[in-house]
């Protein structure tokens, strides 16, 4: 009788896939970055990636709202959708979003093993795949996933750049970039415009380009000017200059709802059938739908309570925000509600490629206190410590904690003792640690 192949457990595959080389834990000046590991990957596949239409979304700040905006606007028009993103706040499992849902564990411990095994010849014979890295791998699965699973669409987020991201093997009819800032300039450049280089760089023939960089932003005319070489049309949003973040995403994915509208793509359920697809699909339900952890998360933390009286619930909000543009616009925004005008204790782990100084420069104009701590499980952060002294030197008001648990104990009891609130921010590796443990205290 022929055998059966053993399935084995996603602890197992993850377990073999975590002996792979894995970048975004090092630290991001020794990255490799290359599309032939991929490519190869994807050959020894049968090209999954070629299996469903794509909209690849690139930028500083918001890709990951924005990748879940118009996702949950085209599973509501009755679309059979996807995402791909990256980072994961809590499980692996959240990078890989089939219908709406976090794929389930059983199809992606069978697409990653299945994508393991096609490497190992690849390290065989010494072909491109040999080098082929944990994102590499954790991508070429997440085609799998979205093919095995006959879908309509895929939202595809860029895990760093565009130009040269494993990603970056998907035709993106629409390629989105968010915005462009400073950021992983020891990989992508040292100025907006050469970031701006490397994130158009998956714009590919035959797609639109949708952006919210006007033409007269530098890094705008690099964008336009690579769409010109490329005969792709430009679509910019328009909004006023005090827009949300929630505002500003929301124009973004209108403006892309709306060409795919005007070139063909309908509504396919519901009482609306047959009707064009357009930015008319944002509607509360669906905005509420796609938030995502870990990007302005409200909660709220208990603190135990002396014997016999009630705990202290102290608002939390969560952002993942790591360079001075984001923070800045994320303290923006929470600062126009009234529950959130009051002293503000923050949690903050940076990683040690980012401009620290800027981002404490803008933390500094709204918190009346920072904690600094550790993310675990990277070797790629700044000792507490050592933010810690660079805050002083700044006349930031702080201590050091490099246990998050500890930090966010400390940090909620100041909160409660001056009727504050608590931000965790810097890292969405600081947030997975933390989301749990604020999350079970309720």
């Amino acid at each position: 009788m022929p055998t059966i192949p053993q399935r084995h457990s996603l602890t197992d595959v993850l377990s073999r896939l975590d002996l792979l080389t894995n970048w975004e834990r090092k630290p991001r000046g020794e990255m490799r970055v290359g599309l032939d590991p991929m490519l190869d990957l994807m050959q020894r596949l049968g090209n999954p990636h070629r299996s469903f239409r794509a909209i690849h979304v690139a930028g500083t700040k918001g890709k990951g709202s924005v990748s879940a905006l118009i996702e949950a606007a085209l599973l509501h028009a009755g679309w059979r959708v996807g995402r791909y993103a990256s980072p994961h706040v809590d499980r692996v499992n959240e990078r890989i979003s089939v219908s709406g849902r976090a794929v389930e564990d059983d199809a992606l411990a069978r697409a990653l093993e299945q994508t393991l095994d096609s490497y190992e010849p690849a390290k065989r014979e010494a072909t491109a795949g040999e080098d082929a890295t944990w994102f590499d791998v954790i991508t070429a699965a997440a085609f799998l996933v979205f093919k095995d699973a006959g879908l309509d669409w895929v939202i595809v987020e860029v895990g760093l750049g565009g130009r040269l991201d494993s990603t970056n093997v998907v035709f993106g009819e629409v390629a989105v970039v968010t915005n462009i800032e400073l950021e992983h300039t020891e990989i992508l450049g040292s100025t907006r415009e050469a970031i701006a280089s490397e994130k158009v760089g998956i714009l590919k023939p035959g797609a639109v380009l949708a952006t919210t960089l006007p033409i007269s932003d530098a890094a705008g005319q690099v964008l336009q000017q690579r769409a010109d070489e490329l005969g792709c049309r430009v679509l910019r949003t328009n909004f006023s200059d005090d827009a949300t973040i929630a505002d500003r995403n929301a124009a973004l994915v209108g403006i892309v709802l709306d060409y795919l509208g005007q070139h063909g793509e309908r509504v396919r359920e519901g009482g609306k059938v047959g009707i064009p697809i357009g930015a008319w699909l944002l509607d509360q339900a669906v905005k509420d739908s796609a938030r995502l952890p870990g990007r302005m998360e409200r909660l709220a933390f208990k603190l135990p309570g002396a014997p016999n009286t009630a705990p202290r619930v102290v608002p939390v909000v969560m952002d993942g925000a790591h360079v001075p543009f984001n923070i800045e616009a994320v303290l923006r925004d929470i600062s126009r509600s009234q529950e959130f005008d009051s002293r503000c204790v923050a949690i903050v782990a940076l990683a040690s490629d980012k401009d620290a100084r800027g981002f404490l420069t803008v933390l500094s104009r709204y918190v009346a206190h920072v904690l600094f701590t550790e993310a675990s499980g990277s070797g790629r952060f700044y000792p507490a410590s050592e933010l810690e002294a660079l805050a002083t030197s700044m006349g930031i008001a702080c201590e050091s904690e490099p246990d998050v648990r500890k930090a966010l104990e400390s940090a909620a009891t100041m909160a409660s003792e001056n009727g504050g609130w608590v931000l965790v921010t810097g890292s969405l590796y600081l947030v997975g640690a933390l989301r749990g443990v604020v999350l079970k205290s309720g």
